[in-house]
């Protein structure tokens, strides 16, 4: 399908979801890769057309405005000749049901753990008005502003190393008014962090080195401090343990994505007694552990 027979299906399209579906076929007939907020071109295509009429519509099936025909030709065109995630063409992605700012400064938000920050942690952590939770790695902001969404009245101290990441955190951090909640620290890790959190999560760096010239082209445009995990992937998860103990309450909990190095990590701390989480709505690699754990396991 070329973009000339795109535009015909849009035209002769009476409604959205005949919209999504041309868009979906246009997609299907591309080599595109999938990964960053959707996992198919239908979905992907529901995206692109919705956005274009500012979700005004919970299902799509209305009407849709044939103003708009360029402009939903014109990205997805874009997204087939460059292969740039929609996302980053939009200047959006959501996240736990919330929309998120994002450009090429920033990781895409598509982390399981927002399922698990719609549930406030539990069961393996329930927060109360004045704990503290620390999110290192926080790039767009996405977990930060999550978590201050369900879990009210906690305090969230949000920290990335790199400073383009930080402006657009910023940002949405101002966007969904959580500016007195949520404090930002540019910090190397640990290195500018003071006091104990009764939760630390983190989503870092986790593709070994060698895999990031093997991904599609769509993970190009990230950054490639937010992806690159060093040589075996856990460089950065690695000295993440290593500081952890100091910053949790006695009672304090680590949930740590590591994604597709599972299997290195277990590897590689067989007597660390973590629990993997399952998600309803699919992911993997999300460990949890106490503070108690780690201390022993370090001590050992």
């Amino acid at each position: 399908m070329n973009v000339s027979q795109l535009t015909r299906a849009l035209e002769a399209g009476d409604s959205s979801e005949r919209w999504v579906a041309a868009v979906a076929r246009f997609f299907q007939s591309h080599d595109l890769s999938y990964g960053h907020g959707t996992d198919n071109a239908a979905d992907e295509a529901y995206w692109l057309v919705r956005a274009q009429h500012n979700w005004l519509a919970e299902r799509g099936a209305e009407s849709a405005d044939p103003r708009l025909i360029g402009s939903v030709v014109g990205l997805a065109e874009r997204r087939v000749r460059e292969r740039r995630p929609l996302a980053y063409l939009l200047g959006e992605a959501w996240f736990a049901g919330l929309r998120f700012s994002v450009d090429e400064r920033v990781l895409i938000p598509r982390s399981p753990l927002a399922e698990l920050i719609e549930h406030g942690f539990r069961p393996w952590r329930s927060l109360a008005p004045g704990d503290r939770v620390l999110d290192i790695g926080t790039g767009s902001g996405c977990v930060a502003v999550a978590t201050a969404h369900y879990c009210p009245d906690v305090s969230v101290d949000a920290t990335d190393i790199s400073a383009p990441a930080m402006a657009v955190a910023a940002s949405n951090i101002e966007r969904h008014g959580f500016a007195d909640r949520i404090r930002l620290i540019e910090s190397d890790l640990f290195a500018a962090v003071e006091g104990r959190y009764r939760l630390i999560v983190s989503n870092p760096p986790y593709v070994p080195r060698a895999r990031l010239t093997e991904l599609p082209a769509e993970y190009g445009y990230e950054p490639v401090l937010a992806l690159d995990g060093g040589a075996n992937g856990l460089g950065l998860v690695d000295r993440l343990l290593a500081g952890c103990v100091d910053h949790l309450a006695d009672d304090g909990v680590l949930i740590v994505e590591v994604g597709e190095t599972q299997d290195a990590f277990t590897t590689s701390h067989p007597r660390l007694p973590v629990t993997w989480l399952d998600f309803e709505r699919g992911g993997e690699g999300v460990f949890v552990l106490t503070r108690d754990q780690l201390a022993g396991y370090l001590a050992g």
